[in-house]
């Protein structure tokens, strides 16, 4: 080209030109070292899940809830839900996100320099599962404020028709503040895929990750820090405040199956948010995840189905709903750790687990869990979080654990299941005695001063007009 051969106009403006973009080269540097900005469809997904997470919980586990107990309590139990997830929301914003999801002195709490979501605006960033790319971070802490809500919600089901309104909303601030969030921070904190750039840097940034992160436990969308956590604080609170009236002496029917129907429905269509927001983007592993959902779901309703089928001689629609929440239960810590036969194979098998835990197990101990939150949800929880440990493996399908710091798959030969099955076994263990001491003790004080139970006569008579002074059917 003849123009910088050349004094013309144009070769003046490339000389400038060049000139800029010398002066634009320590901007341009600093692009560099700024964090990637947010794909548009991450975020997208991002906020449909966390609407999904809504759905599952008002309206999906208020009318699951609401159908299974008589006429006289269906209000109550969904006030319960609703409220309870509106404290959990509020709550996890004025601290509990900080303590789950920042930095503290200790693995088993995070701090409180986020506490009223300090410092976080539209524009603040925070990672996900795959290096340099980000998310908004309060997208993270809204899909993340709607575990936190519908978590305490679940328990609600294990004393239905018997509780005092106020005591319960007293003990869910006191079991968020030192079960959930806790829990939740000892399994999913971590400095995130960009601090594994070496071995060493890797080391470091897991000093200051969660216990059981730290115990290699995994939990993909909530086994241990939603399902055990609530079901064994469940198991706790019935036990604490007794049988309902005439329970083992005269039939409690739920007063409307079509509800529970409808609610279990609602619940697999919200899971897809619950498990698959839980990738944090909308990529091509998150088809595994929805596959996952998908098929575990559809074998355990099969298998209680015909579980029952076989051993109470009539399938139920009743079953057949508590099957899928089962499923839907147990493939929550493997959804993005195991292949879809796994998926099916862990439907399977804990629907058929879950089966006799509602039946022959609560028979054996002789507890009153009205809405049968210990056997689904804790012990599907245990059973999905035991065999995430199994089906991981690839031999068997499984993703096993990504190695951030060689930006590769382990080789699958090495995989170790009795290993994995050991830090599963942490997860369970010390979730179980974790939350169920928070909740023995916060039962405990609260019936020692408020008290925990409904009169004998407002029992009788029922929640709705008691506790709430209206009625689900008039006329």
């Amino acid at each position: 080209m003849q123009i910088d051969k050349k004094r013309t106009k144009g070769g003046s403006l490339l000389r400038g030109l060049g000139a800029a973009l010398l002066m634009m080269l320590p901007a341009m540097v600093f692009a560099q070292d700024a964090p990637p900005p947010p794909n548009k469809g991450d975020v997208s997904w991002l906020m449909t899940s966390t609407v999904l997470v809504i759905l599952m919980t008002i309206p999906g586990l208020a009318l699951f809830y609401g159908g299974m107990v008589r006429s006289k309590n269906v209000l109550s139990l969904l006030m319960q839900v609703m409220i309870v997830f509106c404290v959990g929301v509020l709550l996890f914003a004025a601290y509990g996100y900080s303590v789950a999801f920042t930095g503290g002195e200790t693995a088993f709490f995070g701090g409180f320099d986020k506490a009223f979501l300090k410092g976080m605006t539209g524009d603040s960033l925070t990672g996900t599962f795959s290096k340099a790319t980000n998310i908004p971070e309060l997208g993270f802490f809204s899909f993340q404020s709607t575990f936190a809500a519908i978590t305490p919600a679940l328990i609600v089901g294990a004393f239905a028709e018997r509780i005092k309104f106020s005591s319960l909303l007293i003990f869910i601030i006191i079991w968020l503040t030192f079960a959930y969030y806790p829990i939740a921070h000892m399994v999913w904190f971590w400095s995130g895929p960009d601090a594994f750039t070496t071995a060493e840097a890797g080391a470091a940034a897991n000093e200051n990750a969660g216990f059981l992160f730290n115990k290699g436990a995994l939990d993909f969308a909530g086994g241990t820090v939603v399902h055990i956590n609530a079901g064994i604080a469940g198991l706790v609170g019935c036990w604490l405040i007794g049988k309902r009236i005439g329970y083992g002496q005269t039939a409690l029917p739920p007063h409307n199956v079509p509800f529970v129907m409808i609610g279990s429905a609602l619940l697999w269509v919200g899971w897809f948010g619950f498990n698959v927001g839980s990738n944090l983007e909308a990529n091509g592993f998150a088809t595994l995840v929805f596959t996952n959902t998908l098929l575990a779901t559809a074998a355990a309703t099969l298998a209680w189905m015909f579980g029952e089928w076989i051993v109470k001689g009539s399938p139920t629609m009743l079953g057949a709903a508590s099957g899928a929440v089962a499923g839907l239960v147990a493939i929550t810590p493997a959804c993005g750790w195991v292949g879809p036969m796994g998926s099916i194979a862990i439907g399977v098998i804990a629907a058929l687990i879950c089966l006799w835990a509602v039946s022959g197990l609560k028979r054996m101990l002789g507890y009153d869990d009205s809405l049968d939150v210990f056997g689904v949800h804790c012990i599907g929880g245990i059973v999905g979080a035991i065999l995430t440990g199994v089906f991981n493996s690839p031999a068997l399908g499984g993703t096993d654990v990504y190695d951030y710091v060689a930006n590769a798959f382990p080789d699958p030969a090495a995989y170790s299941i009795a290993a994995h099955l050991k830090s599963q076994l942490w997860g369970v263990g010390v979730t179980i005695l974790w939350s169920g001491l928070v909740s023995l003790i916060a039962f405990k004080l609260i019936d020692l001063t408020l008290g925990l139970r409904v009169s004998e006569e407002q029992e009788r008579e029922g929640l709705d007009t008691v506790s709430h002074g209206e009625r689900a059917y008039n006329g």
